[in-house]
């Protein structure tokens, strides 16, 4: 009976946090992906990114209850995130691999826990809306321009977030993410399509981000940098872009499905 009573512990409350974290980042996209195919179809507004979509959410009904719980998840995402990297949760390693892929989900752990305290600013009506999701990203390259070899540092961002989207682009292909779930067979018939498709395309957008970063580096100029809704002007703007936009749309959006799937059938092994 003892035992029994110590097995609630720390583990069990962050990995309650990882899965709210996992569908909270699900939503997000769902959102992200979801607004823009209806925007490529002529249903919506503008594509928008990941803070266009939070907004969105404020509007609807309970739409600061909705935010608020999104914001706790993306919030238990952080953590989780940030104990993958520091603790290895996942077994990367210390190689210079383990060691890139720890550094890319601490970098994930800010960048969510910086959405969160947009949804919070959203809910307070604090800060201002950011019309978009490229406005923190511009705001930050332009603090790292202003430091010591400013420019080299926003050029290694990018580089980072290119080898980022490589390696979700590979994690897809091969489904990699195989060895981190306990999925039913039968629901991995239609699962893993879906969550491959996903993951590639996420990487493909981490790739343009990258580039675009690194553009800015070499322009010395943080407005040529930013989010998910710069990407998606950037495609509209090429050869066939509105079928870009839509693959792109219908990729984010499966990424979201990928996501909410792993706040089920994720293991999680919040080692402390």
């Amino acid at each position: 009976m003892a035992n029994t009573m110590k097995n609630p512990d720390h583990r069990d409350a962050i990995t309650v946090l990882a899965r709210m974290g996992y569908a909270s980042r699900g939503i997000v996209y769902v959102l992200v992906g979801g607004l823009a195919a209806l925007a490529v179809f002529g249903q919506g507004g503008q594509t928008e990114g990941s803070r266009g979509a939070l907004e969105r959410v404020l509007v609807a009904p309970f739409g600061k209850v909705l935010l608020g719980i999104i914001a706790i998840g993306l919030i238990g995402y952080s953590i989780w995130r940030t104990i993958q990297a520091v603790k290895d949760a996942d077994h990367h390693g210390t190689d210079v691999k383990g060691i890139a892929i720890r550094a890319g989900l601490l970098v994930s752990a800010i960048t969510h826990i910086l959405l969160a305290f947009f949804a919070a600013s959203l809910i307070f009506q604090f800060g201002g809306s950011s019309g978009g999701s490229g406005g923190d990203s511009q705001s930050m390259i332009g603090w790292l321009m202003q430091q010591p070899f400013g420019r080299w540092l926003v050029g290694g961002v990018g580089l980072a977030m290119i080898g980022a989207g490589i390696a979700h682009a590979v994690k897809g292909y091969k489904a990699k993410f195989h060895k981190h779930f306990a999925m039913p067979a039968h629901t991995q018939k239609w699962a893993y399509p879906v969550c491959r498709f996903g993951l590639v395309i996420r990487g493909v957008v981490f790739v343009i981000l990258g580039c675009l970063f690194l553009i800015a580096a070499y322009h010395f100029n943080p407005d040529q940098a930013g989010g998910t809704g710069e990407v998606f002007s950037t495609l509209r703007n090429q050869v066939y872009g509105q079928w870009l936009l839509a693959i792109v749309a219908i990729g984010l959006f499966a990424f979201g499905l990928y996501s909410l799937l792993a706040a089920v059938y994720r293991r999680i092994n919040p080692k402390m």
